[in-house]
């Protein structure tokens, strides 16, 4: 099979992750601890496409640093660096000569996804349109732009998050597109802002030229929320989406990393996944769906339930982390306790005794000692 090409959009700002995304871009978000972008290389690989383009924007080394060329997954990876962002359709227009005329892939390196990418590419090849947009069904159609199509699967219009009620259609767009080369003669010339959604698609529309709409059936989920952010995690661990799930598995839907040592007395509850050089002291209780990130110490009798840590840091003895979402080098002391939705910062602390309450948002790098709201409710 002939390596496919594909460009991988990884340039955008992730603000609605904050403060998660304060220190890494969106894309090197972690998901079952391996970047969300990682899934999106791995799936590109299993369906051949192994010449990547990835455009790059907001903290840039941390992706290059990680993915470097992409041998490590079988792929070749190049970078485009935008000094000012050029929007999903600009960014691509950049990088016209990497395609070489052919047919190729557009996907988002910041959502999690394991849709069948081969099927999509026979349908669009099928339709011989000059672009086909991957779609999903959704529940609730405002929280996103839907897609009309008509019984040839012809896109015929877009609305933009409408109204509860007002939806003529229950199909997103997914962000994931196939494109003929010859997409660049609708598009502006090269370094000019423009985008697919806002810019592109309508023009089309307007021109008359046939492109179509693909649904797919499989998990789709833009982690465009930190409550989509922490669903994507669980739904991985509980095997919603087909994603590799680092470490060894030791009992069903229990996954523990290298060099980790897990003392007496410690109760796991899957689904649990544990990264590298991780350690969990006597009497500590992790109630699954749970993710650890490397070099994390959970000390004695600590309560985890529906968390997820990112590496490194700490949770100390008697602390409770429960719905919680903490970052990197985070350490929440003895008897703190961070509570539902509640997402603490990189590089944060929260001292003895704190407690966090539900849905309270704590910044990069804070040192919380005392309890801010119950002293004003004092």
């Amino acid at each position: 099979m002939s390596s496919k090409k594909a460009m991988v959009l990884a340039a955008g700002l992730g603000t609605r992750l904050r403060p998660l995304t304060d220190l890494i871009s969106k894309p090197m978000a972690p998901i079952v601890n391996r970047p969300v972008m990682e899934h999106i290389i791995k799936l590109l690989a299993r369906h051949g496409f192994k010449d990547i383009v990835c455009n790059l924007h907001y903290f840039p080394d941390e992706i290059k640093n990680h993915f470097g060329d992409g041998s490590k997954w079988g792929v070749n990876i190049v970078y485009s660096f935008e000094e000012e962002l050029l929007g999903t359709a600009g960014g691509v227009k950049k990088v016209e000569d990497f395609f070489e005329g052919q047919t190729f892939l557009v996907i988002s390196g910041d959502a999690l996804t394991d849709i069948d990418l081969s099927r999509a590419y026979d349908f669009h090849k099928e339709k011989k349109g000059v672009a086909t947009l991957v779609l999903a069904k959704v529940e609730d159609a405002s929280q996103f732009g839907v897609v009309i199509l008509d019984d040839e699967k012809r896109i015929k219009g877009f609305q933009e998050k409408p109204l509860s009620g007002e939806a003529k259609s229950n199909l997103a767009n997914c962000g994931i597109y196939f494109f003929e080369s010859s997409i660049f003669k609708y598009m502006p010339p090269k370094g000019q802002f423009y985008d697919f959604g806002k810019n592109l698609f309508p023009d089309l529309l307007k021109r008359d030229i046939a492109y179509y709409g693909y649904q797919h059936s499989r998990y789709w989920n833009d982690v465009g929320s930190l409550d989509e952010y922490q669903m994507g995690n669980f739904d991985a661990l509980e095997g919603k989406v087909k994603v590799d799930i680092p470490g060894k598995m030791i009992k069903e839907g229990v996954w523990i990393g290298r060099n980790c040592k897990i003392q007496e007395d410690v109760i796991i509850i899957p689904p649990v996944c544990i990264g590298d050089d991780c350690t969990i002291k006597s009497g500590a209780k992790l109630y699954g769906p749970i993710i650890l990130g490397d070099n994390t110490t959970v000390d004695e009798r600590a309560i985890l339930y529906r968390g997820i840590k990112w590496g490194s840091g700490y949770v100390g003895k008697d602390a409770s982390l429960i719905g919680a979402i903490i970052g990197y080098a985070a350490e929440i002391r003895d008897k703190a306790s961070v509570l539902e939705k509640a997402v603490i910062g990189s590089r944060s602390v929260i001292k003895d005794g704190i407690k966090i309450h539900p849905s309270v948002k704590i910044m990069t790098d804070e040192i919380i000692d005392i309890d801010r709201k119950n002293t004003e409710e004092e």
